[in-house]
């Protein structure tokens, strides 16, 4: 069960976690979950750079360590870096210690003060762990969801989703990895060419 556009209830419900982005007029917030990983994450580059546009990635821990190059790729292209945890841990089904410890694993490589929650499921204790061992750290959510992980859902579906519910300074949240890459690989391509047609002009949570 998943929505697609972010109630303002569930935003209000939890205030400690950051679901919207700087105003702008006319630019999107592109995010990816789950990599760095071969041939996917190398699509999405090549995807951003046709279009001049910046985006952040949130990635696993045990990703870097497997994938350095293509981590590098994504540091080397400009883009925004975040952790996602060392292992994509679940955080409601998961000890607060534990939780803290496999995010400073994946600290170690990444080093951001950005952190995306795996599946949105974080608790409020965790959050205040995170926060106290993290000076600065931003747990940032997202305002629309493709859905690519869903492997029931079309690719057309996919991108209708961002299509249809995207507007200016929206941060949409996209996966780069291998289960999502069927729906990925049509809905981005096309949606990045529809926003550009659009007027649209994208940017990395990073930017000012």
């Amino acid at each position: 069960m998943y929505l697609v556009k972010t109630p303002w209830l569930l935003k209000k419900l939890y205030p400690q976690l950051t679901w919207d982005a700087k105003p702008c007029d006319k630019c999107i917030y592109l995010t990816f979950d789950d990599g760095p990983i071969p041939i996917v994450t190398p699509f999405v580059l090549n995807i951003l750079q046709q279009y001049n546009a910046k985006a952040t990635f949130f990635c696993i821990g045990d990703n870097v360590n497997k994938h350095p190059d293509v981590f590098q790729q994504v540091k080397d292209a400009g883009h925004a870096i975040g952790n996602h945890t060392y292992n994509h841990l679940k955080g409601w089904n998961t000890k607060d210690q534990t939780y803290l410890e496999n995010f400073m694993e994946a600290d170690k490589l990444i080093d951001s003060t950005l952190f995306r929650p795996p599946y949105g499921r974080v608790k409020r204790s965790q959050a205040k762990l995170l926060k106290e061992a993290k000076s600065g750290l931003k747990l940032i959510m997202w305002n629309i969801l493709s859905a690519d992980f869903d492997i029931n859902l079309s690719p057309e579906k996919c991108l209708d989703n961002v299509i249809k519910y995207t507007t200016a300074g929206d941060i949409v949240l996209f996966h780069d990895s291998l289960k999502a890459f069927d729906r990925l690989e049509y809905a981005l391509p096309n949606a990045m060419e529809y926003w550009s047609k659009e007027g649209f002009t994208f940017k990395s949570l990073s930017e000012p």
